[in-house]
């Protein structure tokens, strides 16, 4: 067997082991992730990690994030590359992922990859201290 014939039998060995691991599940593939639906909740915001300016919590698969000027912003909590949840930054009002480091801006835009698409936004309406989170 020649070099090149030995480094083609190599990729094939190799394509044959990932395959699997892709299909199964695996970490190290990347993976559907789809967002809540009909989502339609309130959260009282008067006490909780959203009665502080850049405290966020998560809610029926919604990131629910309050900023530092006093706003909502909601957003699915799954990153979209393999569906970890994400974390509210609030320094910089965006999102990212602890596991590959993913970061979507505040409208949920993916701003540094490896994901690719971005975060499904919620719209809010915040009533006396009752947060409306809605599709």
């Amino acid at each position: 067997m020649d070099r090149k014939e030995f480094f083609s039998q190599i990729g094939v060995g190799a394509a044959a082991l990932l395959v699997p691991a892709c299909l199964g599940g695996l970490t190290g593939c990347s993976k559907s992730v789809s967002a809540p639906t009909n989502v339609d909740f309130t959260i009282d915001v008067s006490t909780g990690s959203l009665a502080t300016n850049g405290g966020y919590l998560v809610q029926n698969g919604v990131l629910v994030a309050r900023t530092t000027s006093g706003s909502f912003l909601a957003v699915s909590a799954a990153c979209t590359h393999e569906g970890t949840n994400v974390k509210y930054v609030s320094s910089s009002n965006s999102f990212t992922c602890p596991n590959h480091n993913a970061q979507f801006n505040s409208t949920g835009a993916v701003t540094q990859g490896p994901a690719t698409t971005s975060l499904t936004k919620y719209n809010t309406t915040l009533t006396g201290t009752s947060l409306r989170v809605y599709s």
